[in-house]
């Protein structure tokens, strides 16, 4: 997938993200998004280097994946952030 496809699916799966993740959010909208973006494609890296599923286009599997990604940056952005 070329890297402009990889944002919009990362902007996609950063916007649920952020729909799914309690709790305040310290950070704007604009970073909040850019960093679920980050988490998504570090998430869909991480899957398939551990072999847990290939990111291999626009479907269920990749999108699923890319939200868990972006949910857990997210997560750990907060309680760094947050101390």
């Amino acid at each position: 997938m070329g890297i402009l496809s990889w944002i919009i699916f990362g902007l996609i799966a950063g916007i649920l993200a952020k729909w799914i993740m309690p709790g305040n959010n310290s950070s704007g909208i604009i970073m909040t998004v850019i960093l679920a973006i980050v988490g998504a494609v570090v998430g869909g890296y991480i899957s398939t280097f551990f072999g847990m599923g290939k990111v291999d286009g626009f479907n269920f599997g990749s999108f699923i994946i890319a939200v868990v990604g972006a949910i857990i940056f997210l997560f750990v952005y907060h309680k760094i952030s947050n101390q």
